[in-house]
């Protein structure tokens, strides 16, 4: 019974982020993929390894700022991501609502920017849709990561699944940065802070390439 108890225990978690993408080298670099990216930066920053495969993903289990979290990539292609989440909510037994943090691409930002919110719907971003529906609920945080919006020729499947020319790079490597630091803050139960510091540096780029222009 003690066993148990501590088993139990000792997989308790304060957060599981988990970063969108698809698997496959194909998928490397790609505007689709931005979430993996920034888990491979939590990963490096804080020393976690995120090699093991379970649920469906590749996981790690590590500390940030003192407090314990999972890092997760679900390689359940995008559309399938809520079913390895659920995996992973299910047995860290974590309240998706408060202890959840999704990090994916979004179209509708500027290349860079960021955007953080404590629910919402999925936007049309299939990969949120999925963990909607997975999960129940769509109240649980999230970072979109700006990847810009597509050309109005272009398919979007073909857009999303391109990579970046090397000045988009450049922004979305500092937009990682930022992203990581954001989810330091939510970690630590600084979700407030994080939505006015980071949301609020959105109006700041998009001001700046106006007078660029």
């Amino acid at each position: 019974m003690f066993l148990n108890i501590f088993r139990k225990e000792k997989e308790k978690v304060m957060y599981v982020i988990a970063g969108l993408g698809n698997p496959d080298k194909q998928y490397e670099n790609t505007r689709h993929n931005i979430g993996f990216d920034a888990i491979d930066a939590l990963a490096e920053k804080y020393n976690i390894d995120i090699s093991i495969r379970k649920h469906r993903a590749y996981c790690g289990k590590g500390m940030i700022n003192g407090n314990k979290v999972v890092l997760v990539k679900p390689q359940t292609y995008m559309n399938l991501s809520g079913e390895s989440l659920r995996s992973v909510v299910d047995y860290y037994k974590i309240d998706p609502e408060s202890e959840l943090l999704v990090l994916f691409d979004d179209i509708s930002l500027d290349v860079g920017q960021l955007r953080i919110r404590k629910k919402g719907s999925a936007g049309g971003h299939n990969g949120i849709k999925n963990i909607i529906a997975n999960l129940n609920t769509q109240n649980f945080a999230r970072i979109k990561i700006g990847v810009g919006e597509k050309p109005k020729k272009m398919d979007l499947v073909d857009y999303v699944l391109g990579h970046f020319t090397k000045s988009e790079r450049v922004l979305m490597d500092e937009a990682i940065e930022h992203a990581i630091r954001a989810a330091g803050m939510i970690v630590e139960g600084e979700m407030d802070s994080a939505m006015n510091i980071y949301n609020q540096k959105n109006k700041e780029i998009s001001q700046q390439r106006k007078e660029e222009a």
